[in-house]
């Protein structure tokens, strides 16, 4: 029951926090999903334990909704080890940003993992 409102929850994008996510596995295959994302200036110098400027990114996706599409978990891949897990998702300005996936933090009690992110920049 709680997965199953997960997903009302996280991806409901007509009346809830649902936002468009392009998620691109290591062999290029793409998917769009639902989910929930965050992109934030502000984060907490570790050794001083104040505010500075930096980046912070991140998404939650549903477990279930990736299997569904034929996507296992995402995960961090060194970039010297293969292609990256991509994800895509624009600005609330419209403005599109992609990042490799830098930690994967599955929660299997619920079925949400939330991807720790990192500028990429696409080399075509």
């Amino acid at each position: 029951m709680a997965e199953n409102d997960l997903g009302a929850i996280l991806e409901d994008s007509a009346h809830g926090f649902g936002w468009p996510i392009t998620v691109t596995d290591p062999t290029g295959r793409t998917v769009e999903m639902v989910g929930a994302s965050d992109d934030i200036s502000q984060v907490i110098d570790p050794a001083t334990g104040e505010l500075v400027s930096g980046r912070s990114a991140s998404v939650a996706l549903r477990v279930s909704s990736l299997t569904l599409a034929g996507l296992g978990l995402p995960r961090a891949i060194a970039t010297t080890q293969g292609k990256p897990w991509l994800i895509a998702f624009d600005d609330i300005g419209g403005l599109p940003h992609t990042f490799r996936v830098a930690q994967s933090n599955p929660d299997r009690t619920i079925g949400v993992v939330t991807c720790v992110l990192e500028a990429y920049k696409v080399v075509a």
